[in-house]
């Protein structure tokens, strides 16, 4: 587990170069990872790849932010940035098809792991007003992300699929947004060397949570027939 895999493939010049793979991601893909803790996650993929120029990372706090809730966080950007990694601080999921440098891209792979809407005091995860926080929060982003996508492009949601997470219809979601299910396949953290899930939101931030036994990536493709005919992001309600 977590090994990379190699193979060598043509550049757009016809010359050989070598493909590394971690998984269900490539060095050749373009690739979005979007919401991310402490960046352990994009830092094992560029790492493996030993180049992360094909990878865009973000995250939903500003830089300010990022570093009061994950004191992990720092090694990792130091590692992307030295690897050629771009990284965007402040991305609102909601927005990311309006945001002036992400709007004229178009990726293979777009990540999300472990969407959640934040942890609030009083509140449980299986009460409804937290699970339709996060439902709307999966709803704005299948809006906005298919619209990033290269033609053969996927979404990659990674998410706990046991209750009370089954409760986000995330499947559903993706569904009525114009996007097909290719794929689910069973997540092992030990896949991605390095990578702590960390918890986020503002209650014991940099703490990780349980994964639990059904655990999932679920990867969606775009219904072209669907996507034809509706209208922009920007023209739809939230």
């Amino acid at each position: 587990m977590g090994e990379a895999a190699a193979a060598a493939v043509l550049s757009e010049s016809g010359e050989e170069k070598r493909e590394i793979w971690i998984k269900h991601y490539s060095s050749s893909h373009r690739i979005l990872l979007v919401g991310e803790g402490d960046f352990s996650f994009a830092a094992c993929l560029a790492r493996t790849f030993g180049s992360a120029k094909n990878m865009i990372a973000t995250s939903y706090d500003n830089l300010d932010q990022l570093l009061e809730k994950h004191s992990t966080a720092t090694i990792h950007l130091d590692e992307l940035k030295r690897l050629g990694c771009t990284v965007l601080h402040g991305i609102n999921v909601k927005y990311i098809w309006v945001d002036s440098f992400l709007k004229v891209k178009r990726f293979d792979r777009i990540i999300f792991n472990f969407p959640h809407a934040g942890h609030y005091l009083g509140f449980r995860e299986s009460d409804d007003e937290l699970i339709l926080m996060h439902k709307k929060l999966v709803c704005n982003f299948f809006s906005r992300a298919r619209c990033l996508l290269s033609e053969n492009g996927e979404i990659h949601v990674t998410h706990r699929d046991d209750h009370p997470y089954n409760n986000w219809e995330i499947r559903d979601s993706a569904k009525q947004r114009g996007l097909i299910l290719k794929e689910m396949v069973k997540f092992q953290k030990e896949d991605y060397p390095g990578y702590e899930n960390k918890r986020g939101g503002d209650i014991r931030s940099n703490e990780t949570f349980s994964l639990g036994n059904e655990c999932f990536t679920s990867k969606f493709c775009l219904n072209t027939r669907w996507f034809r005919g509706q209208r922009k992001p920007s023209q739809m309600k939230s």
